[in-house]
């Protein structure tokens, strides 16, 4: 029995080292906590040697396709989470995510997980929001969320906006008013994980009695050209279009008359006034 017994420890340490590997438990409960582009995987793990030597982890991705190529994102961390976001993830490509436990020369099987950015990150609060007060109107001036880049969001997601809600229902002078402001996108899949609160108060607008006087004034004196102005227009259109279709006599008045005495051109009854002397001279007679 003793001879079998020394024959196993010293010829098969391999299974040994096999036995501590199946022994080691992998990491579970993998997520990413992901904000805009900032993304960092966390999970749990539970312990299950008394050894002295810490246990650390290794964390590896890829783009999910037929010939995987595993890039190592964290390598020998003793902390239960790894930075994702200086590997400057696709934001619309799809990803698979693996963590699995060291110590030593031992491992732990590899546990995955599937990561969207596109899907799954949630979309930060914008990077200003600043309030503008004119008299008791109130103006919103709203930044996008920013990348880790420190590009705007839009880039990404062309279909975002915002979501605005004040917490009075009307713009009411000399009240304060207060706005909530997030970012969602217009398919209804990301949405915001805080509000941007800022709160203004708004002033009351004094407008002297003679600015209203002169404001009537005026008005007055507008409505009054312009209906001068349809008046005659409308007149001269009546009387061009009266002369073109129905164009009047033009006939002088004694013509017009029947019962007139017609003008002659020629009043005079002396011969002298109607003709002219001639003297007619033969060829060889002169004429005196």
């Amino acid at each position: 029995f003793n001879l079998n017994y020394i024959y196993i420890h010293f010829h098969d340490p391999f299974d040994s080292e096999i036995r501590s590997d199946a022994a080691l438990n992998p990491p579970h409960d993998l997520n990413v906590i992901a904000l805009n582009t900032n993304y960092t995987l966390t999970w749990d793990w539970h312990q299950n040697h008394a050894g002295p030597d810490p246990v650390t982890f290794t964390v590896h991705h890829q783009l999910n396709r037929k010939k995987p190529r595993w890039t190592t994102a964290c390598a020998e961390t003793a902390g239960r989470s790894c930075d994702l976001t200086g590997l400057e993830l696709l934001y619309l490509g799809m990803y698979v995510l693996q963590v699995r436990a060291n110590l030593n020369t031992s491992h732990s099987d590899w546990t995955s997980k599937t990561f969207c950015p596109d899907k799954e990150a949630a979309i930060g609060p914008p990077s200003k929001v600043r309030l503008g007060v004119a008299g008791s109107s109130l103006d919103v001036f709203i930044s996008d969320p920013q990348s880790s880049s420190n590009s705007s969001m839009r880039e990404m997601i062309s279909d975002l906006y915002f979501q605005v809600r004040y917490w009075d229902p009307s713009l009411s002078p000399l009240r304060r008013f207060s706005t909530e402001n997030n970012p969602d996108q217009s398919d209804g899949e990301q949405s915001s994980v805080s509000f941007v609160s800022r709160c203004v108060n708004t002033e009351q607008r004094f407008i002297p009695w003679w600015m209203i006087f002169l404001y009537f004034l005026g008005s007055l004196l507008i409505c009054f050209l312009v209906v001068l102005i349809f008046i005659y227009g409308g007149h001269r259109c009546f009387q061009l279009c009266k002369e073109t279709l129905c164009p009047g006599e033009k006939l002088p008045l004694q013509l017009r008359q029947d019962d007139s005495d017609y003008p002659c051109l020629i009043v005079s009854e002396s011969e002298s006034d109607l003709c002219d002397l001639v003297i007619v001279c033969s060829e060889h007679s002169p004429c005196r």
